[in-house]
């Protein structure tokens, strides 16, 4: 009875099952229709960039990982928005010319010079702002009424290079160029036999000629030799008309760097040429020193964190920031996905060859690869030279440096990621040599489209990126004459077509719909309000505020322990 009951059990649950089995399959098949009817309206592999989990930094320093969500952000293959002759030159540059040659009233140098009366000027800084000094040096010696010994360059600076002036610049040339201006002679004599050792003393930053006369002067006429050390900024940014001229003369027709280092600077400029009909210079300034030294932060984690905190201790000087507000205020550096960006919703193709000046870039090609993914013909010299081209230069940084500066000076277009000398004197040289476009970027109106870039479409993004990027694009009188360093705008040195005002009119604005009137200055909304400053209260571009009275303070003995940090900080900003 047992046994029939439990055959009986079976047979029943095996009906259960038989009945059951065809329930599966029809689910298990409509699971799997709608699984394909959800897999047509899915985006392909190619376009899941556009789901993206945003990380933004909090007021108090905590990285949001908010969830994903789609965006409306999608950068086309081209650009197509700007015409191709205006992404390149502008009609403006035409009406606009360098002119350097002293006025009638400028006197001839031999009739101002004094017997006896030698200066020497000991240079500060990298390179460029090296050459910052060496340009002033001379207006320095003219109006002291002095000769000029070939200044001495800097060789134990954060840069640590051995290079002496005529290793970098041909000195033959600079001292004949400026026969009519400043008499220079390579050495300071012999007194009695032996050699002179120099007075040493430091001047004030932004000193004007009423300053030379009245603290430099009266020690020259007295020691007959002063040695002025530190020599970068020490000359006002605001002189007469033929000092200013003099500026000129010397930082873009007496400076000349040497043989050696033209000849290979060519080659790399030919070779960029072959690249492609147009090339971009970029001044990337995206080193870990530079990062550590801003404060900012890029969202990498407690990584970045460690590793650039501890850069950033070398210098006690800092005090802790908050990152996000520093962004806010466009005091970081973009990215160089954010350059890419900016570049492409300007105009420029993804086919365009880049030049990328930079040392090392922090986070490699990492970092690079969404620039990249934007650009795909990134170079370098090294990238374009071999081992053995770059060997003569590979050791010595301000050789190196130089070479960047020609590449990027004969750019079609030159980017800076900074405001150091390098950027300020390249906008400067190529204002003077016929305005070719140099782009800045608006750091602190740009921060919001970065920010908010996902939600918004690349039609509104970039019309609004084009928007902020007025007046911060090298084009003629975009700054009021008189504002910002003159080595970046030497207004005094720019003249204009008479015929300028009238063609002017006729012609559009490169981004912008309206008429351009020659006598228009853009003005940067964000600085417009702020009264003009007397040379003495304006503040050196290159120090934030939080340190100037450290790097100002002319007061202090140059061994003093106490500000040891400081020119580290200068130098690294400078180039």
């Amino acid at each position: 009875m047992a046994a029939h009951r439990r055959r009986h059990h079976h047979h029943h649950t095996y009906n259960r099952f038989r009945y059951l089995i065809p329930a599966i399959s029809v689910t298990s098949g409509a699971i799997l229709m709608l699984y394909g009817f959800i897999s047509l309206l899915a985006p392909s592999p190619d376009h899941l960039h556009h789901f993206v989990r945003r990380k933004s930094l909090s007021e108090d320093g905590v990285v949001d990982d908010s969830p994903a969500i789609p965006s409306l952000f999608k950068v086309p293959v081209s650009g197509e928005m700007v015409s191709d002759k205006s992404l390149w030159n502008t009609k403006m540059s035409e009406f606009y010319y360098g002119c350097s040659n002293a006025s009638n009233k400028f006197p001839k140098v031999e009739t101002v010079t004094y017997p006896n009366r030698y200066l020497l000027i000991a240079t500060s800084g990298g390179l460029n702002q090296q050459r910052t000094g060496i340009t002033d040096a001379v207006v320095a010696a003219r109006i002291l009424n002095a000769t000029l010994v070939i200044p001495k360059l800097d060789q134990k600076s954060f840069w640590k290079d051995s290079s002496t002036f005529s290793e970098i610049f041909d000195v033959d040339w600079f001292i004949t160029h400026l026969l009519r201006d400043v008499k220079v002679i390579k050495e300071l004599p012999r007194k009695g036999g032996k050699d002179w050792i120099p007075y040493n003393m430091r001047v004030p930053r932004k000193c004007n000629e009423r300053c030379y006369q009245i603290r430099v002067l009266p020690v020259l006429m007295k020691k007959n030799a002063v040695q002025l050390s530190k020599f970068d900024y020490r000359l006002a940014n605001r002189l007469e008309t033929d000092l200013q001229k003099l500026r000129c003369r010397v930082n873009y027709h007496a400076l000349k760097f040497t043989d050696p280092i033209t000849r290979m600077g060519q080659m790399l400029v030919n070779r960029m040429r072959k690249l492609g009909k147009h090339y971009i210079a970029l001044h990337l300034r995206f080193e870990p020193d530079m990062l550590a030294f801003s404060g900012c932060y890029y969202g990498g984690g407690e990584k970045e964190r460690r590793e650039l905190g501890k850069i950033r201790k070398r210098w006690k000087t800092l005090h802790s920031n908050n990152p996000d507000k520093e962004r806010r205020q466009g005091r970081c550096p973009l990215t160089p996905e954010e350059v890419g960006l900016m570049l492409r919703a300007l105009g420029y193709n993804k086919d365009v060859h880049l030049y990328v000046a930079s040392g090392e870039v922090y986070g490699g090609d990492e970092t690079l690869a969404p620039l990249r993914a934007l650009f795909p013909n990134i170079h370098s010299k090294d990238t374009i030279t071999t081992k053995q081209e770059l060997e003569p230069f590979s050791a010595f940084s301000s050789r190196m440096a130089a070479l960047d500066f020609i590449v990027c000076d004969e750019s079609d277009v030159f980017v800076t990621n900074n405001n150091g000398n390098m950027a300020k004197i390249l906008a400067g040289r190529r204002r003077y040599f016929g305005h070719k476009p140099t782009i800045r970027p608006n750091a602190k109106k740009l921060y919001r489209l970065f920010l908010n870039r996902e939600n918004t479409t690349w039609e509104e993004f970039s019309s609004k990126v084009r928007s902020r990027q007025r007046g911060f694009m090298g084009e003629p009188k975009e700054v009021r004459p008189g504002r910002g360093e003159f080595h970046e705008n030497p207004a005094t040195c720019i003249c204009e077509d008479p015929q300028a005002k009238s063609k002017l009119q006729t012609l559009p604005r490169k981004f912008g719909k309206t008429d351009v009137d020659s006598d228009d200055v853009f003005v940067d909304p964000d600085v417009d309000n702020e009264h003009e400053l007397s040379d003495q209260d304006e503040d050196d571009d290159l120090i934030d505020p939080q340190f100037q009275h450290l790097v100002n303070d002319t007061s202090v003995d140059d061994d003093d322990p106490l500000v040891s940090d400081v020119p580290e900080i200068e130098e690294l900003l400078s180039d």
